[in-house]
């Protein structure tokens, strides 16, 4: 009972949102191109949900781990799904790979770069202006000619900024600031972002993966100057989208909440079941029509909730916690103090 009333329900809604746009963001990647409502909702979606999320990670990230604890609940289950993945692409897909560490597979980066976030932190944010500093590291690793996925290094340095602003981040603050006012400014301000992207068509010349943070400003067909006006833009509807949405989000326990407890199975699984319907068909890259893409969308809905399933979540929890047994009981003994801590070591994913 004490432990529900700690809950804050706002951040489970949160994530069950963003956990859907992760799914569907993935699935319309074959064919967002092929109408505006789908290229539109790309766009809406790439904007802010990774940079939310990662914000998210921060604000329960803010207890420092050991080196030993990230290998255990960070490192360890990363190596265990690469291998997954990688049986998956070889021996059902029949997809040629190799098992590259270095080189995380499908959304397997996102634990790579919690990984580094949760370790340098602590050192980062001695440093003073941390926060104008990794801003501007994510701005300068655009002109750098590190390959998108090595270790992850070029998603980490540019959505660091996120993880280190939620770190800061005081929760009351937005409870201030969700007054009927500011929830109507915040809708207004999302309802703009979308017609601007609907009805500009110079955004049709831009890639959406200039919110990835993965690619470098010449391989998206910038110039130096140009990709770091772009970059700065991107920074500023992240952060911006990030609180906007906050606004609006249910802070009450929903039938649905209990799913933002269990995103990380979800993250982790859809990723396969993706995979395996894009490497035996070619379904995800034939959706063309508005209906085509609506029952596509309530595909990722349903998906969502069927991986939302406990089994899952045991399972991957089981992973992030591979260690001797004395360990075991002193972790629960952790959790039975700090019931947030065990839902969001993985990220909140």
């Amino acid at each position: 009972m004490s432990s529900n009333k700690q809950r804050d329900y706002l951040f489970d809604n949160y994530k069950v949102f963003l956990i859907i746009l992760v799914v569907i963001g993935h699935f319309i990647e074959q064919s967002y191109d092929n109408n505006t409502f789908l290229y539109t909702l790309k766009w809406l979606i790439v904007s802010f949900h990774m940079p939310a999320f990662i914000f998210i990670s921060g604000y329960f990230s803010r207890r420092e781990l050991s080196l030993k604890d990230l290998i255990h609940k960070l490192a360890i289950p990363y190596i265990i799904f690469e291998f997954i993945y990688y049986f998956l692409y070889v021996f059902i897909i029949h997809k040629s790979t190799g098992l590259y560490l270095m080189y995380p597979k499908f959304s397997l980066w996102y634990l790579q770069s919690l990984f580094f976030w949760r370790l340098l932190t602590p050192y980062v944010k001695k440093v003073p202006h941390y926060m104008t500093l990794s801003i501007a590291a994510g701005l300068l690793i655009g002109c750098s000619g590190i390959p998108g996925n090595f270790l992850s290094i070029p998603r980490t340095l540019v959505f660091f900024p996120f993880f280190l602003a939620g770190t800061c981040f005081d929760r009351k603050k937005l409870t201030v600031l969700r007054t009927r006012r500011n929830q109507i400014l915040a809708g207004i301000m999302i309802s703009l972002f979308a017609g601007t992207l609907i009805l500009n068509p110079y955004l049709r010349t831009l890639s959406p993966k200039i919110f990835y943070g993965r690619y470098n400003y010449h391989y998206l067909g910038q110039n130096f100057a140009e990709g770091i006006l772009c970059r700065v833009l991107c920074y500023l509807i992240g952060f911006v989208m990030t609180f906007a949405v906050a606004l609006l989000i249910s802070d009450k326990q929903t039938s649905y909440s209990y799913i933002g407890t269990r995103t990380m199975a979800i993250y982790l699984f859809h990723g396969l079941i993706y995979s395996l319907i894009k490497g035996s068909t070619n379904i995800l890259s034939n959706i063309n029509t508005l209906a085509e893409s609506i029952l596509l969308i309530l595909f990722c809905v349903i998906l969502t909730g069927i991986l939302s399933i406990p089994q899952l979540s045991t399972f991957t929890n089981a992973v992030s916690n591979l260690s001797i047994r004395r360990r075991q009981l002193q972790m629960k003994d952790h959790y039975r103090k700090y019931p947030y801590d065990y839902q969001f070591l993985w990220a909140t994913h």
